[in-house]
């Protein structure tokens, strides 16, 4: 088995470009993801690993054993190399090199008449597009669906904001135009929150194939969704404001769906 030592191994300073530059990961195809159960979500989501890199001050090689296939590489790494390529501030001993997926529409695969679907158009900040993935893991819907991506999904931030539900959500990114296409082709009908010509929330049927779309909350939605929407929708505020965080939006109206289908 493979042993590094020093922080000026090549792999090292692979991993070190690969936390940081989009450019490097979609150069190589691959990105990294640190955690136990973090990996394990995404061997479950049908990811394939590369490698694993671990520390048996942290973790014992059986544990790391049971993660790995027969075509990855598993290598040891002395504490020092562990620290430096670490991302999070808690330490778990393994960070793994995974091969990225295509997130393509033509990849979904809906297996009901009444599919459940968040759209996100334009998000930028990783921690919001995390929080959007845990609240439709939570909802446990059929697809998460983001318009314009200003975020590689790969980055890190992106992985541990998210504790892994971006391995455990069907994903797919498009134009605006590409994603209300494939919507209308489904028979999907589209519910875009923003405040122009909007109904309340909870005054919609969520029952048949819905996709609940949310914006930025600098921005909100484009000019498209509000006059393409089946639909535009608001959730009525009390206080002195006119918005909420992106992903709190986000769960209401999905959890509303949830209650109206019964579950």
């Amino acid at each position: 088995m493979k042993h590094i030592e020093s922080l000026q191994n090549p792999l090292v300073k692979t991993i070190l470009k690969l936390q940081d530059k989009s450019r490097e990961r979609k150069k190589s195809g691959l990105f990294l993801v640190e955690g136990k159960r973090e990996i394990m979500l995404a061997i479950s989501g049908g990811y394939e690993i590369d490698a694993l890199l671990f520390c048996e001050e942290y973790l014992p090689k059986p544990e790391v054993d049971a993660l790995a296939s027969e075509t990855t590489e598993t290598i040891t790494v002395s504490k020092d190399v562990y620290q430096k390529i670490a991302y999070r501030d808690t330490t778990e001993g393994i960070v793994a090199l995974v091969k990225m997926k295509a997130f393509s529409l033509e990849n979904l695969k809906l297996t009901t008449s009444t599919p459940l679907i968040l759209v996100a158009e334009a998000p930028e900040k990783p921690g919001n597009i995390g929080a959007l993935l845990r609240t439709a893991d939570a909802a446990n819907i059929d697809a998460v669906l983001i318009a314009n991506p200003k975020t590689d999904l790969y980055n890190p931030n992106i992985i541990r904001s998210s504790v892994g539900c971006l391995f455990t959500n069907q994903i797919a990114t498009g134009t605006s135009e590409e994603i209300i296409e494939y919507l209308s082709k489904n028979n999907v009908h589209i519910f875009a929150t923003t405040l122009q010509n909007s109904n309340e929330y909870h005054k919609e049927d969520y029952t048949k194939a819905s996709a609940i779309v949310v914006g930025t909350e600098a921005t909100g939605l484009s000019e498209i969704f509000r006059e393409r929407a089946t639909q535009n929708i608001n959730i009525p505020m009390q206080g002195k404001i006119d918005s909420m965080n992106v992903s709190v939006a986000a769960a209401i109206v999905l959890f509303e769906a949830k209650r109206q289908r019964g579950f």
